[in-house]
């Protein structure tokens, strides 16, 4: 069994998650983490580079003979980290798990990905796209459509770039805010409008390469800061996985018409595509619509994904890295996973960081993912604004929960914050 020497980019919960699960694997001989976090440095090997550093990339895929690079998040896949990659003779034989440029589209540009669902015939709300001339138009459009009103960014924006709003005149000044006064940036120089869906949300993750694929533990996770789904969106503040609606009758129609079409639109587009897709769903009274595609693993989801996978994930992101996923197998734990995030107080507007995170030594029986802490003189503080995950699995959710909680309760850092009502929606 050839032993892989295995690069994952990115630094947060999410890739805290994939680590831990790598580095179970039996084809693993070293694992390397770039930049890396306070959680991965116990399992892992830190490299101090960020994972848009390309240079910094070539020199630690040669300095330490890496077989295998994982991307965990969607900048470096945005600006061409797969073609940096192969284009490069001393380093093009690496094998990499992530989209090239054209296909991180389908999160990069919500335009592209909108476009992308109307040719294949993929469920998703109606929507406009109108640029910074066309702003009488797209207030004009508002009209089309019953409150509350979806205003997206085209480009990324830190997951901040989705605004819900109920009230016509504030839709109108924010559609200002974003195409005339640069609100997000060159991310907001395009933006699209689309009818507002009212169901149950579920995020559904394919690994494809290109050919065929395979389909992990699908979660739902919770955006909004404040508890009953209210406040401030954020990256998230908890997820659960399974979705007790996501069986049967309903995965079916996810299946064949959202997974199928999805990834051969993006064959017969001629979109070489090898990695993730994150497809963000709403459940409409039964129906699965889509409501955004991502070109990487979710965060929280990974948190409460990766415990539920049985399987040597190792050997499936390698045969997915080699175009040789065919016949890759999922073994999936039946029990529920239950993903809480503790975050900085003030996020996701201003917040302080290094405040040390005490009792992390006395938490038993529930796993957890670093998201924002690094290591300073043997402690472990905070340095973002989501900074640890606590997922626990349990034979129900009920039980996952209780589990989680109690775990919280016992470490504590200056004006930590949770959310109390995780999978209320669920039960």
């Amino acid at each position: 069994m050839k032993k892989l020497r295995v690069l994952l980019l990115g630094g947060g919960g999410r890739e805290h998650a994939v680590a831990w699960k790598i580095s179970q694997s039996e084809m693993l001989d070293q694992l390397f983490v770039a930049p890396g976090n306070g959680g991965t440095q116990e399992i892992a090997t830190n490299l101090a580079f960020s994972e848009t550093d390309f240079e910094a990339l070539k020199s630690a895929l040669l300095d330490h003979k890496i077989d295998l690079v994982v991307v965990g998040p969607e900048a470096p896949l945005v600006l061409g980290v797969r073609e940096f990659i192969e284009q490069d003779a001393e380093i093009g034989h690496v094998k990499i798990v992530g989209p090239g440029k054209v296909g991180a589209q389908l999160e990069g540009s919500k335009s592209f990905s909108k476009q992308f669902m109307e040719r294949h015939n993929i469920p998703t709300a109606r929507f406009g796209e109108f640029n910074a001339s066309q702003l009488d138009e797209a207030v004009k459009f508002l009209d089309s459509f019953n409150p509350p009103y979806v205003i997206k960014a085209d480009g990324l924006a830190a997951g901040k770039g989705v605004l819900i709003i109920d009230d016509k005149q504030e839709a109108a000044d924010s559609l200002k805010e974003m195409l005339l006064d640069g609100k997000f940036g060159d991310a907001g120089t395009k933006v699209v409008i689309e009818e507002f869906l009212s169901g149950i949300e579920l995020s559904v993750f394919v690994l494809t390469d290109g050919k065929d694929y395979v389909i992990l533990p699908e979660a739902k996770d919770y955006k909004r800061i404040g508890e009953g789904d209210q406040g401030l969106n954020t990256g998230g503040m908890g997820s659960i996985s399974p979705v007790s609606f996501a069986k049967g009758a309903f995965m079916d129609k996810v299946i064949d018409r959202v997974v199928k079409p999805t990834v051969s639109g993006l064959k017969k587009e001629g979109i070489a595509y090898n990695g993730f897709i994150f497809i963000g769903l709403m459940n409409v009274n039964g129906e699965p619509q889509v409501i955004e595609y991502n070109c990487r693993l979710g965060d929280p989801e990974t948190e409460s994904v990766m415990p539920r996978i049985k399987s040597d994930f190792l050997n499936v992101l390698w045969n997915c890295g080699k175009g040789e996923i065919a016949g890759s197998e999922l073994l999936i734990d039946d029990r529920t996973a239950a993903c809480v995030m503790a975050v900085s107080g003030g996020y996701p507007e201003s917040y302080e960081k290094g405040k040390e995170i005490k009792g992390l030594s006395n938490v038993d029986g529930t796993l957890i993912f670093h998201a924002g802490t690094k290591s300073n003189d043997g402690k472990i503080i905070t340095s973002g604004g989501r900074v640890i995950a606590f997922t626990s699995l349990a034979e129900n959710l009920e039980d996952a929960l209780s589990k989680t909680y109690e775990s919280i309760s016992k470490i504590d850092f200056e004006k930590m914050y949770y959310r109390k009502d995780i999978g209320f929606d669920l039960n």
